[in-house]
């Protein structure tokens, strides 16, 4: 499996000579199972970059190949999660065919179905008047086939409700993908880190929220995300592999990314020695 960042970052795009290092698009990743599926997770304004890629991509292709039908998971519909749908080249032409996969509660698939930012208010473009076929996919079961993989998803603690994801590939490649999440929720009914652990068990890499640092509590408690340490005792506990921080905050700059990078790698040198760590960035392909 190829996962690749096109958006890592939260809550705003933050363009600017600061942050030219890491990105400032807004959260948007793709996810290329063995059968050569590809699964978008999230839709920021990182989602622009990956509809040039791929409409570039097609392009190459010998022959003129029709498009591929592509898979959406939405984590959930705040505004820095969608914002790059209109924004999105494949959608504007005929022949795409992209498949939303279940949201994560029922306001959420109200808002998705009524497709909220295609209403001529939002966005000049009405809903009716889209080319491609989108096609919102009712799923029961606990875990569902896309191409070559099992996905499963489960709930996160996030105000207005969040999911995550977990990816099994048939080639033996497993990623969660975990974002929007306030690890420290004490809230009834909030998923404890143990689940998540259970969640994850086994996965060779595994995205996190990590927008916070200690620093910004207890000021953001109750926000909906979680602190780099936080990410960190989940990846001791779940003795995740690969553990990539996500999310970040808008007015964290590059030098601010680098320095949270090095204390994460001391700090699991010294308590989790078998997992590493990364700091997402825009650009980033790493293969499973």
């Amino acid at each position: 499996m190829h996962v690749r960042f096109f958006g890592v970052r939260g809550s705003t795009p933050t363009p600017g000579p600061s942050t030219v290092r890491y990105g400032g698009n807004t959260v948007c990743v793709e996810a290329r199972l063995a059968d050569d599926t590809i699964i978008i997770l999230d839709a920021g304004t990182g989602l622009r970059e990956l509809g040039k890629s791929l409409l570039k991509e097609e392009q190459e292709r010998a022959g003129g190949v029709r498009p591929r039908t592509l898979h959406q998971l939405l984590t959930h519909v705040h505004w820095d999660h969608i914002i790059g749908l209109p924004f999105f080249g494949p959608i504007w032409k005929k022949d795409t065919h992209l498949k939303i996969y279940p949201l994560a509660n029922a306001e959420h698939e109200k808002a998705g179905r009524h497709r909220v930012l295609f209403d001529g208010v939002h966005f000049p473009v009405r809903a009716a008047d889209i080319p491609a076929t989108l096609e919102f996919c009712a799923m029961t079961e606990v875990e569902w086939r896309i191409g070559s993989a099992t996905v499963r998803r489960i709930a996160l603690n996030h105000p207005g409700g969040c999911q995550g994801f977990r990816i099994d590939d048939d080639g033996g490649a497993s990623f969660a993908y975990l974002t929007d999440n306030e690890l420290s929720a004490t809230s009834e009914g909030a998923t404890s880190a143990a689940e998540l652990a259970r969640f994850i068990d086994g996965a060779q890499l595994v995205v996190h929220d990590a927008q916070y640092v200690d620093d910004d509590m207890p000021q953001k408690r109750g926000w909906g995300h979680s602190t780099v340490n936080d990410a960190l005792e989940l990846g001791k506990l779940a003795q995740v592999p690969h553990l990539v921080l996500f999310h970040h905050e808008p007015e964290r700059d590059d030098d601010e990314l680098d320095a949270l990078g090095h204390s994460a790698n001391a700090w699991l040198r010294e308590h989790a020695p078998a997992c590493r760590v990364t700091v997402a960035r825009e650009g980033w392909d790493v293969e499973i």
